[in-house]
């Protein structure tokens, strides 16, 4: 069988979710079958930069062209909710969220060129992965794709290994983008009612959509000195993190997964998240779901683990195991299972 996967979103250390995903999957499927021979496309403006990438002995790097059929008697798997637009073989797509059409996260000219590749996706993929039942259920109802096409893979994430203990101190992280989806002007909202001195509120990503606001709404707080945006961290400064956070905050309004919160419970840090879109499945019961637009709720969620060590220590330890459930291993399977389905 021969397999081609869209590996453009793999590239450069910045990822976003869809990113970490490529790569996760890139690799681990190379990994995880050495002899079959894998195909990773680039679109043009990335091409020149996939083949400089390391790649595993058994992947050779190709340029993917809208107009040229590359394909042909071959399975095509799109990464990121996205077909190249002649094909002939069959295809399978991997959709994530589907927040371009049900919210006004970002730019109208953005959305626009978004849905349309996801509708077109939609119509022609064969077989579509969704990473959450909630996307599932987003790409059934909006989309009209039937559910027997639908198989949904969740994301995951990895253990660290093993530590002494460890020395928190009184931090409250966020990781991912600094943008309007992720909710930070109410977070920062609740941190200035629920946490008191010396706790800070460290916000680790780089900028997105409508950040503007965000840092406005910091400059403007009165617990100003306690909060810190640090932009981009490598994976090492986000480890650190990670180890010297005592609470977890993701109070996002939509997400298709939602990896961070994964990576902070196999981290070890009791965890407040939404209760809306694919959240509560990644979290179950291993963390404090709110409703993300009350102020109020977030405060409240984020005063009771200040307060009460015996529930923060209740959450971690449902944190890891949650956390376990949740391999990238176990994706990588599933995936190769669906790519059975359609070459045999």
């Amino acid at each position: 069988m021969n397999i081609a996967l869209d590996a453009t979103y793999s590239l450069g250390q910045n990822l976003s979710g869809v990113g970490v995903y490529s790569r996760e999957i890139l690799f681990g499927l190379a990994a995880s079958h050495p002899h079959q021979l894998f195909r990773w496309c680039y679109r043009p403006h990335r091409y020149l930069r996939g083949r400089r990438d390391v790649r595993p002995p058994n992947v050779t790097a190709v340029p993917l062209f809208d107009s040229i059929s590359l394909f042909r008697s071959g399975l095509f798997h799109g990464l990121n909710q996205r077909l190249p637009a002649r094909l002939r073989g069959p295809a399978i797509c991997t959709f994530h969220d589907l927040f371009v059409l049900t919210s006004e996260y970002s730019t109208p000219g953005f959305r626009a060129r978004f849905a349309g590749q996801a509708r077109d996706a939609a119509q022609r993929a064969d077989l579509i992965i969704c990473v959450s039942r909630f996307t599932a259920n987003q790409v059934r109802d909006l989309l009209g794709v039937a559910e027997s096409r639908l198989r949904v893979i969740p994301h995951g994430t990895h253990l660290p290994p093993p530590t002494g203990n460890v020395q928190r101190e009184p931090m409250i992280l966020h990781v991912g983008a600094v943008q309007l989806r992720k909710n930070l002007v109410r977070l920062v909202a609740a941190f200035e009612q629920c946490a008191p001195p010396p706790w800070r509120l460290v916000l680790a990503g780089s900028d997105g959509y409508a950040a503007a606001t965000v840092h406005e709404r910091i400059a403007a707080s009165p617990a100003r000195d306690r909060i810190s945006v640090t932009g981009w961290v490598d994976s090492q400064q986000l480890a650190a993190l990670y180890a010297s956070a005592s609470i977890f905050a993701f109070p996002s309004l939509d997400e298709g997964f939602g990896i961070p919160v994964l990576e902070a419970m196999a981290h070890g840090l009791p965890t407040v998240s939404s209760n809306r879109s694919a959240l509560p499945e990644a979290c179950g019961d291993a963390a404090l779901l709110v409703d993300p637009t009350s102020e109020e709720a977030i405060g409240e969620a984020l005063r009771r683990l200040i307060q009460d060590e015996d529930l923060r220590n209740r959450l971690v330890q449902r944190g890891k195991v949650r956390a376990a459930e949740f391999s990238w291993q176990r994706a990588v399977d599933l995936t190769w299972k669906v790519y059975q389905e359609l070459g045999g």
